[in-house]
């Protein structure tokens, strides 16, 4: 076991608590994200007792609710969903709602790119976490965020509304000064 002493787990939904729901609410089907959250913790929470580097219990903690995110997906997919007679009224008002928010765009990114900007933005990740998280390679996870931002920024340029509307260019993170 690391010199490093384990926080109490109630400690570490405290500091990591916030940063996992705003990444369960982007990367879980709409409407899921509590109950993606409440999974990740209580699978968490069952695992804590054998987590044996506690420098890692964000990366880790993220790469569960990554998992945990993709259950939900996969459930979703298989579940009956009841489709309600179309409004035309409400839709274009939600067109135009969605197309002023860039997370609308962000949704839209293939998956791995999708996943690698909710955690560098949503969980304030580094790039080496993000890495740890998808199990992929650190240079991998700096190249799925360069790509999505490099991707997002060209969809707003090209849509007038979110030129003049969105002035979303994220700012640097301390871990990457």
């Amino acid at each position: 076991m690391s010199a490093k002493r384990i926080l109490p787990f109630e400690r570490v939904v405290e500091l990591h608590g916030p940063a996992l729901l705003r990444f369960a609410a982007a990367q879980a089907p709409t409407g899921r994200a509590d109950d993606v959250f409440q999974e990740t913790m209580l699978a968490a929470l069952r695992a804590y007792d054998q987590v044996r580097d506690p420098g890692s219990v964000r990366a880790w903690l993220f790469s569960i609710a990554a998992r945990k995110a993709i259950d939900a997906h996969r459930d979703t997919a298989r579940a009956p969903q009841p489709v309600p007679d179309p409004d035309p009224a409400t839709g274009a008002a939600e067109a135009g709602s969605v197309a002023g928010s860039i997370w609308a765009h962000v949704r839209r990114l293939p998956e791995k790119q999708r996943e690698a900007v909710a955690l560098r933005f949503l969980g304030d990740l580094s790039h080496r976490e993000i890495a740890q998280v998808m199990q992929t390679s650190e240079a991998a996870a700096r190249r799925n965020v360069f790509e999505a931002l490099k991707r997002l920024r060209a969809e707003v340029d090209a849509d007038p509304r979110e030129r003049n509307e969105t002035s979303w260019r994220p700012q640097a993170h301390e871990s990457s000064r």
